[in-house]
């Protein structure tokens, strides 16, 4: 009984990583989108052109690098539009993203349904070769280890860029002249520019790079999650949670990674509940992760300390020639 037992809280929490990664993936790349002082609401959209991207690159291809570069290259240019929108034109952030959403999913919907239709099959698949090239391997026998074997050795190499860049985003915002800059410009544009920090640029590449960083998100939904089939409607409401994530981690990328990793067990909570001994409607468990960003919203609303508190030049255009 407990060696059962240990095994299913073992896939349990294995399950529940594989459903973190593009959470954080989302996460962290609008945490780096607000530290430049800009909500971008199309994080949904950025996560389909990123996974139509990488799943037409990967199809035509069969090519991992190319899969994952166009996956980051796609996030990257639906945030360029909404840069050029929010930085250079000065229009409203919120509609802006949320257009960008709207518009990410149409063109991912659309371009996923051709390319089924023009499959040889009816349905477009990936190559074994490169699924297992982005599927969760073995690392030097160690995923064999008891226990931590497979929650740390068993992974995409997009489950540990994921966690390389979660930390690399922590010590270049706290640690380097770099990050403090772009501290200063999401925080207070006007006295960053005063000190000569080029606001625009700085929040043009860091709105990319967030950009980019959602893209791979949904790189990995179609190429892991999705084991190279595309489906409609993929992404499936994973980057609304990953905005609210981001208040949850209080703009810290270490602590998004094990918010993160709570949505995920949320998330997969329902495929490991035995029915005979709880029997909960699957709907109620589909709607569990919703629900908590709820709640983390209202909680986050409660709780005013400054430090976990959103940059508080985030959402407002910055006019130079207002300073």
């Amino acid at each position: 009984m407990t060696q059962d037992f240990w095994g299913q809280a073992t896939a349990f929490l294995y399950a529940a990583v594989l459903a973190c990664v593009p959470l954080l993936y989302g996460t962290l790349g609008e945490i780096l989108t607000q530290k430049a002082g800009n909500i971008n609401l199309g994080v949904e959209g950025m996560m389909y052109l990123g996974a139509i991207a990488g799943f037409l690159a990967g199809y035509r291809t069969d090519s991992a690098m190319l899969t994952v570069l166009a996956g980051f290259l796609a996030g990257a240019g639906g945030a360029l539009i909404y840069a050029f929108l929010t930085v250079s034109l000065k229009a409203n952030q919120n509609v802006s993203g949320l257009t960008l959403t709207v518009f990410g999913m149409g063109v991912a919907n659309f371009l996923g349904e051709k390319a089924k239709l023009n499959a040889p099959v009816g349905t477009a698949f990936m190559s074994e070769r490169l699924k297992a090239l982005l599927s969760p391997v073995g690392i030097g026998g160690l995923d064999g280890l008891p226990v931590i074997g497979p929650l740390l050795f068993r992974h995409s190499v997009l489950t540990y860029l994921a966690v390389l860049a979660s930390v690399a985003m922590a010590l270049y915002l706290r640690r380097s002249r770099l990050g403090l800059n772009l501290r200063a410009v999401g925080e207070n544009p006007a006295a960053a520019d005063a000190m000569g920090v080029p606001v625009s640029k700085y929040k043009y590449a860091h709105i990319l790079v967030g950009g980019g960083l959602c893209g791979l998100g949904g790189v990995y939904i179609s190429m892991v999650t999705c084991l190279g089939n595309w489906q409609p409607n993929i992404v499936a409401g994973q980057g609304w949670i990953a905005m609210a994530l981001v208040i949850f981690a209080a703009w810290k990328p270490l602590r998004a990674a094990a918010g993160s990793l709570v949505f995920g067990a949320l998330s997969v909570l329902r495929l490991y509940v035995p029915k005979d001994v709880v029997d909960i409607p699957a709907a109620l468990f589909t709607m569990l992760p919703f629900i908590v960003t709820c709640l983390v919203l209202v909680v986050s609303s409660v709780r005013l300390r400054r430090e976990n508190q959103q940059p508080a030049g985030c959402g407002v255009n910055y006019f130079r020639e207002e300073r």
